[in-house]
């Protein structure tokens, strides 16, 4: 007891400046996606004004939710970033819930070659634990974190991928929370930059950052991108969007980032021919110079 209060977590109390003391560096992580990276900045102040400068990346540390309906992107984006970190040397641990690891493997090795990356050269650096294989690893987070802690131990990982996180919590929603919040602190606790695959539950909303689970995930992790299709069937949006009537109109938002800033606008998203995701333009740049 302390001065008539009940017990007091004294260790839970620091000041700001105590705090800062402890925050780690804020640095650009590339995700290996082409444009994504320029959409991320920090402000500084130089002589006595705040001045935005590219990241070059995702927030290092940060935890990302990723989400989206079925066929949105959201696997390649896990994919490339996964990629490209192996690819600069930093090993990334891979937890594919929905595949089994030898068919995540095998998306990996194409989205390389599409990248241009020799798999032979990374390969090492990638190490998948295989959950959608193992249904104590789906459903124990303690043996799923316990296994995670062995892989960051012993092949100093820098990195965490989970596809996707919602496949942890399935039929058990009321979970959802504790569950996503134990692996954020997890990783925040061993100093991982995150990568969570959300699935969204229906097409309601689809444009918001809600996944199964309710917002389980958004309120927890350190940012959202939102990804979005749509199926252009009227001639109005055919002229609006320069995309052809029968084609899918495909864009990407990011939908809160506490680390660092954030481009705010939705911005034309692509899937390649060789399967890679490309962010372009602002969407409202596109329909302003449709209409000239």
């Amino acid at each position: 007891m302390d001065g008539g209060w009940r017990e007091i977590e004294k260790g839970a109390i620091l000041t700001a400046g105590e705090a800062a003391e402890r925050a780690p560096r804020i640095f650009g992580i590339p995700t290996g996606v082409e444009g994504l990276d320029d959409l991320f900045y920090i402000t500084r102040i130089e002589d006595g004004r705040p001045v935005k400068v590219p990241l070059g990346g995702i927030p290092s540390r940060a935890v990302i939710n990723i989400t989206g309906v079925p066929d949105t992107g959201k696997s390649l984006i896990a994919e490339q970033f996964t990629v490209k970190q192996a690819a600069l040397g930093y090993p990334v641990a891979f937890i594919t819930v929905e595949s089994p690891a030898s068919f995540v493997t095998q998306g990996l090795m194409q989205r390389a070659a599409a990248m241009g990356i020799n798999w032979e050269d990374i390969e090492d650096n990638i190490v998948l634990i295989d959950a959608a294989s193992n249904t104590r690893l789906r459903e124990d987070v303690d043996v799923l974190l316990d296994t995670l802690a062995y892989v960051i131990r012993n092949y100093d990982t820098k990195s965490v991928v989970i596809d996707s996180i919602t496949g942890l919590f399935e039929s058990r929603e009321m979970l959802a929370r504790n569950i996503v919040r134990r692996i954020f602190n997890f990783l925040k606790k061993w100093g991982q930059t995150g990568i969570f695959i959300s699935q969204k539950r229906s097409n309601q909303e689809e444009e918001s950052a809600e996944a199964a689970g309710g917002y389980a995930v958004a309120h927890i992790v350190d940012g959202t991108i939102v990804l979005h299709k749509r199926l252009i069937t009227r001639p109005w949006e055919e002229e609006a969007f320069g995309v052809p009537i029968g084609d899918v109109l495909r864009t990407i938002r990011i939908d809160g980032m506490r680390l660092c800033g954030h481009d705010t606008r939705t911005h034309v998203m692509e899937i390649t021919e060789t399967g890679l995701v490309k962010v372009g333009p602002p969407l409202s740049e596109v329909i302003r110079r449709r209409r000239g």
